[in-house]
């Protein structure tokens, strides 16, 4: 059983010794904290995390994806341009054929990390 820890100090205290002005003023910019938190809500979404694990095995179309996932491809294109948007994929057409594949290794590395954090122990 995890132990509870409480979220406020037992007696009013005066706080630690840590130059807070120094860690405010090397925080993240509120807009870029924005963008992160926007860029998170993407992937809150399970379909596409499901999109992204597909795609980093390999590049696939539109037609791919909605057999692989059981969706119309409608919802497939939808869900893609939100990815698409935050730039966490990026399209080739090939003929009448739109391909997707992940924008660059980062956004495998960044679920590859948050899966070695869910399961550390």
């Amino acid at each position: 059983m995890q132990q509870h820890i409480a979220d406020e100090c037992e007696v009013p205290c005066g706080g630690s010794d840590a130059d807070l002005a120094q860690i405010k003023s090397e925080m993240i910019e509120e807009s870029r904290i924005h963008d992160i938190a926007d860029w998170f809500k993407v992937l809150s979404d399970p379909t596409r995390v499901k999109m992204i694990s597909a795609l980093i095995r390999r590049e696939l179309c539109v037609h791919d994806l909605s057999r692989l996932l059981e969706m119309g491809q409608s919802a497939v294109s939808h869900q893609l341009r939100y990815l698409r948007n935050m730039r966490m994929v990026k399209r080739r057409k090939a003929g009448k054929t739109v391909y997707y594949a992940l924008d660059d290794s980062h956004i495998e590395e960044i679920i590859q990390a948050t899966l070695a954090h869910m399961d550390h122990k």
